[in-house]
Order: C-alpha cells, then structure tokens, then sequence
C-alpha cells in the first residue's frame, strides 16, 4: 500500500510541476544539439529528486548522499533555467560529490591521488549521463535497466543497501516514463533529472563496489560509456571542443541522420545494457573476459556510426 500511495503522489506531483513549469515558462527549446523540434516542457526529472529526497526521510543515516543529490538536482535545475557558468556548475558538483564521498567513506579508505582520479571519473560519469539524455525515453529507461539490476544484485547476490533507496527512485522513473516514453513527450527530465539520478547511480554504484570488493559492477553502465567515450575520440579527432553542444553521439545518429524512431532507439539500448547486467551477474568468468565480452562488442557497432552518417554540420 505504501509503494501505491507514493506513485500516486508522484503522479499528482507532476502534474502540479507542470502546471508551475506552464506558468513560469520552464521549457526547453530546440537547438542545434537538440534531436527534437518542439517546446516541450523542461525539469520533469525532478520527480527523481523528490524520489530521493523522500527516501532520505524514510532513512535518515542516508541524509548525507541525499543532501548531496539535493545540491546537484537544485543547482541543475537552476541551471535548466538561467544557464550557468561551468565553474558554477563544477564547484557545487564537487561539493555533492565530496558529501557522497565523505558517506562512502571514500576519503579513510583510498590514497589520495585515487580519491583525484575517482573525483575525475565520477563527475565525468554524471556529465556524460547528462549529454546522453537527448531523445525521448532514453534516460527514464535506461536508468530504470540500471536501478533494476542494482536491485536485483542487492537481493539475491550482496545486500549493500535498503532496498527502498532503489525502489523508489525506480518506481519514479517509471512515473517519469509515463509523460516521456511517448512519439511527442509531455516533458523532458532536464538536468535536474539526468543530473541527479546521475549522481544516485554513481552513489549507489560506488557503494556496491567498495561493499563488494568488486569493480566489474561499473559496467552496468557499459552501453552510455562506449558511446560517451568514442563520441569524445570522435570529436577531438574532428578538433572539436567537446564541451560544446552536438549530435555526435551514435544515439543522435540512429535518430536524426537515420530518423529511427526515438522510442525505438531508447529501447535498445535500453535492452542491450539489460542483457549486458544478465551477462554480468550470471557470469563465472575471469573480470577480464566479462569487460572485454561486454565492451569490445559494443564498440565494434560504434564503428558503424560512420557508415551511417549522412553529413555533418
């Protein structure tokens, strides 16, 4: 009952974000890196902070990463409707992801030249789940591929966390779906949501592996990482900056040179990245072989995004 009580609170929740959104004119509009042509309304992603938020009241000892997905999510959100300056942006990422780190604890247990390269990589992580977010349904699906193989891996192989600070940002995303896992979105999650639920499945990532032991669970996230970091090969080949806005990634390929429907698009990956958490949990082999089973695949198709480029800007 409890879990039906909160869907239908998240469900009157957006519907009253978009009611604000309509008024105070929160929308996105298309751009040059944009893979969609209409305004559509912007920020629907923050049901994923609420989600979370709410799981940090269920679970007060939480409050420290949840705090932190709170400084992201609001400053996303800000930056979703004033645009900000980068350093702006990087400061309060690293503020949040140090309370993420402090709860780990990240800062007792790694050198600190690890603890550098782990602040490079994760916020590199959360920028890349941010740029990956560009058609419809692709970050609600496949971040509900990734919360639903974190679950399954904390039930049945090693319990590293409550069960409801996945549960309930899965069952947000699904909300979330509802209104953009259409041909014609009601709305797009927004920094805010690819932000921050960026920042909770890195959280609940790093958790798994330092609890665990074991590293091979970061690639849960295989699928966005080939085509985040070929993409940025890709473009420094070109002598591109690649913190500017583009339709490089192989997602926005298959969807504006190649007019793949969005849905389509979002569901593959989607399923490709489930099938490689099946490959992941049920495997016996070396860690080696899992990476190199579950990367070398993908980035042989990466290549053919070059057969199917038509032009470029």
């Amino acid at each position: 009952m409890t879990y039906i009580f909160l869907i239908i609170t998240l469900f009157a929740l957006m519907f009253v974000y978009f009611k604000i959104a309509d008024k105070f004119n929160i929308i996105d509009k298309p751009n040059e890196r944009s893979s969609h042509s209409t305004i559509t309304i912007r920020g629907g992603g923050i049901i994923f902070l609420v989600s979370i938020i709410i799981a940090g009241i269920m679970y007060p000892s939480y409050l420290l990463p949840v705090a932190g997905a709170a400084v992201i999510g609001i400053i996303s959100f800000l930056d979703d409707r004033i645009t900000l300056s980068s350093k702006i942006r990087i400061l309060f990422h690293l503020a949040a992801v140090s309370m993420m780190f402090q709860f780990l604890p990240v800062f007792t247990i790694i050198p600190w030249w690890g603890i550098i390269a782990l602040y490079i990589l994760v916020i590199g992580i959360i920028n890349a789940y941010n740029f990956m977010d560009g058609i419809n349904g692709i970050t609600g699906l496949y971040s509900l591929v990734v919360l639903g193989g974190l679950q399954y891996v904390n039930i049945n192989v090693f319990n590293f966390v409550e069960r409801d600070l996945i549960w309930l940002p899965m069952i947000s995303c699904v909300v979330f779906l509802f209104f953009n896992f259409r041909k014609k979105a009601k709305c797009f999650a927004g920094d805010v949501g690819s932000v921050t639920m960026a920042f909770w499945v890195m959280f609940l990532m790093l958790r798994l592996i330092l609890e665990s032991g074991n590293p091979i669970y970061i690639l849960f996230l295989t699928v966005y990482g080939i085509d985040s970091i070929f993409t940025i090969i890709h473009r420094l080949a070109l002598r591109q900056n690649i913190f500017d806005a583009h339709r490089l990634h192989f997602y926005q390929i298959l969807a504006n040179e190649r007019k793949v429907p969005h849905l389509v698009v979002s569901t593959i990956y989607a399923i490709v990245q489930a099938l490689i958490i099946c490959f992941i949990i049920g495997s016996n082999m070396h860690w080696l072989a899992v990476f190199l089973i579950s990367t070398l695949p993908l980035a042989a198709v990466y290549m053919l995004k070059f057969r199917l480029m038509k032009s470029l800007p």
